[in-house]
């Protein structure tokens, strides 16, 4: 590794961050421990970072690296890999899916809200769950085969210690319950897409090419379920691929302090469409997605009409979804201020 990057930072106290992921990467990816490394590349912006990063120290050229085609991917994404191709002389695979995304919300459904929301959905349309508020042991008695979904379903996985509700259960997201009692989903919800189109393909190439090391540019920082799987930049793990997570400690500003360093230059997602962040196309997790389903439809209308028609049951059950919300916000408003009683009530007349 070419120390001079390091001594440019040393200086500065507030970017040790920068400098420990430079001595990090270089004893990692340089290690004898490792002679196959992959490293997944998806043309977002903490991809970039990564990817620059990387370049950076790996010195015998021992990774390669892997992007995975789901199906749904915008063209400034294909046009900016070419980009990164020239700009660090590499190669990036292509690889498609296993299923891409089409297929799969065809066959086994489409996402919602979310991919744990979708998991314990799928499994209780699995079981032919009749969407009905009974306590959970009635209901293990009709579905027995179903016991994670229903405690999710019942609340039951309990309280933190400081009084919040579980994440697992389905009152982390307000009236949803109530939402679904009232109109039962009338299509299929699947979480399936993400696996078929990324994780089983991930997992493929590991055996394919008989890699030890995998490189994923997981930030904690950009919070989920993805980020706080981890507690660190790094994973040893008993199957003998073990992960890596280079920026995982990077914090917006230190990722915006290195790409001003080194010049790290976006996709036009990033500088022409607007996006603050990627994914899947327009997925019907992103909070954003309809700002996004807008924007896309401004630079990408053939892609616009293609997510349109595969995600198009998911994005009508949401629009009704948040519509519930905001008029049982409206409902619970009007209740409180009916319920408060005016200062004169207090004064004798």
């Amino acid at each position: 590794m070419n120390e001079a990057y390091l001594w440019e930072f040393l200086d500065t106290q507030d970017d040790i961050t920068i400098v420990d992921s430079f001595v990090k990467a270089n004893s990692v990816i340089n290690s004898p421990l490792y002679e196959t490394i992959l490293c997944s590349i998806s043309g977002g912006s903490d991809s970039d970072v990564m990817l620059d990063l990387i370049s950076r120290v790996d010195l015998n050229k021992k990774v390669k690296y892997v992007w995975f085609n789901t199906g749904l991917e915008y063209q400034a994404t294909k046009d900016h890999l070419d980009y990164l191709e020239q700009k660090y002389n590499i190669e990036i695979i292509r690889e498609r899916a296993i299923k891409p995304i089409p297929l799969t919300c065809k066959e086994y459904g489409q996402p919602f809200l979310s991919k744990f929301i979708s998991k314990n959905m799928y499994y209780l349309q699995k079981h032919g769950f009749k969407w009905e508020d009974k306590p959970i042991e009635e209901l293990l008695k009709e579905y027995p085969n179903c016991k994670a979904a229903l405690r999710w379903w019942c609340n039951d996985y309990g309280y933190m210690d400081n009084g919040r509700l579980r994440s697992f259960n389905i009152d982390n997201f307000k009236y949803l319950k109530k939402f679904l009692i009232l109109n039962p989903p009338a299509f299929k919800i699947s979480f399936k897409c993400c696996d078929y189109a990324k994780k089983n393909v991930a997992k493929q190439l590991i055996k394919k090419y008989n890699a030890d090391l995998n490189i994923v540019g997981v930030r904690r920082a950009e919070g989920g379920i993805r980020s706080t799987a981890y507690k660190n930049c790094y994973s040893i793990k008993d199957d003998g691929v073990d992960d890596y997570r280079p920026i995982y400690w990077y914090l917006d500003d230190t990722k915006q302090r290195y790409e001003a360093k080194f010049i790290v230059k976006h996709s036009e997602c990033y500088t022409k469409y607007g996006f603050t962040r990627t994914g899947c196309c327009c997925c019907p997790y992103g909070r954003n997605v309809e700002q996004e389903l807008e924007i896309t439809r401004i630079y990408e209308p053939n892609l616009y009409k293609a997510v349109c028609n595969v995600f198009k049951d998911s994005y009508e059950y949401t629009r009704k979804y948040r519509e519930f919300v905001q008029l049982m916000k409206l409902k619970e408003d009007k209740t409180q201020l009916a319920g408060q009683m005016n200062l004169s009530d207090f004064i004798e007349v």
